[in-house]
């Protein structure tokens, strides 16, 4: 390339994708948000999404579309952990110059630790642990929603349908809470398994802000859910910590509500995160960018 090299953070989780474009300085041209880029939802979808989220930046930084060919991005995204979703992610055609193509988790905890060995607990649309140590990657959940993700916002939304459920079958007693999502609902218990059936996590995890509201109330199921969340992040904290992983910052979108509810070993190894999993994307950017030319800038 004959012109400066950009660089290029992508974070595309299950309800969101955000971007931000720089300068090799560092300096930040253009930032965009675009739909959900879990690569579970699909390769096209997720795609879709990083290069509606790149073009925003590119308009920002007043580039034309055409010099995507300078970006050195990396693509941080959820799902990038699965070995065949990873593999058709990379075989996919894009616009840049070079792509690195690796798991939201990874880029929060480079992200979270500058680089260095820590590890994250991210509790967001999904859930996941990642630590890293003396060059080894360790990973603690994050199969997904049917499966796994415990704690995180769409968990906490299907656990409260789930009770909803079980108070109109009078196998639990109404809280304010579930009366409040049943309304959501017309009343309808057919029409929450019809929405159900449809539903993907982003659906579920609109729910999770009406929990945390509830729990801050008072009201006694939401405050359940809510610690019952926080015992799995006490879990996923413990096995990070037996893998040596002994710095952990607990980051994503229910890490507020859920921090205060950990156990006090969890709390023990807790740190405040130094920067988010965009900053984390933009180190790796970098570092893929000095892969290709030895000499950063030199490479443009």
């Amino acid at each position: 390339m004959s012109a400066p090299t950009l660089l290029l953070g992508i974070d595309g989780g299950g309800t969101h994708c955000r971007a931000r474009l720089t300068s090799w300085s560092g300096e930040v041209l253009g930032e965009a948000v675009a739909g959900p880029a879990n690569l579970r939802l699909g390769i096209d979808r997720s795609f879709a999404a990083v290069l509606q989220a790149t073009a925003a930046c590119l308009e920002q930084a007043d580039h034309p579309l055409t010099d995507a060919v300078r970006i050195i991005a990396c693509l941080a995204l959820a799902g990038a952990s699965e070995p065949e979703e990873l593999a058709k992610a990379r075989a996919h055609k894009l616009p840049f110059h070079k792509t690195l193509i690796t798991t939201d988790a990874r880029a929060a905890c480079v992200g979270a630790h500058g680089g260095d060995d820590g590890g994250v607990i991210i509790v967001g649309t999904g859930s996941i642990a990642w630590g890293t140590r003396r060059g080894h990657a360790f990973r603690v959940g994050g199969w997904g929603l049917q499966l796994s993700d415990e704690g995180s916002g769409a968990w906490v939304g299907r656990e409260a349908l789930r009770r909803v459920l079980m108070a109109h079958d009078g196998r639990l007693d109404w809280t304010e809470l579930l009366t409040a999502l049943f309304r959501r609902f017309h009343s309808n218990p057919h029409e929450i398994v019809r929405w159900a059936a449809g539903a993907v996590p982003a659906d579920y995890g609109v729910l999770a802000p009406e929990v945390v509201r509830f729990a801050a109330a008072g009201d006694a199921m939401a405050d359940e859910i809510m610690a019952e969340g926080a015992r799995h992040v006490d879990k996923m904290a413990a096995r990070l910590v037996a893998l040596g992983v002994d710095r952990v910052a607990l980051v994503g979108g229910l890490s507020g509500p859920l921090a205060p509810r950990v156990d006090e070993t969890t709390r023990a190894h807790l740190v405040p995160p130094q920067g988010d999993a965009l900053q984390g994307a933009l180190h790796l950017a970098r570092a893929a960018a000095q892969d290709v030319s030895g000499a950063g800038e030199s490479a443009a």
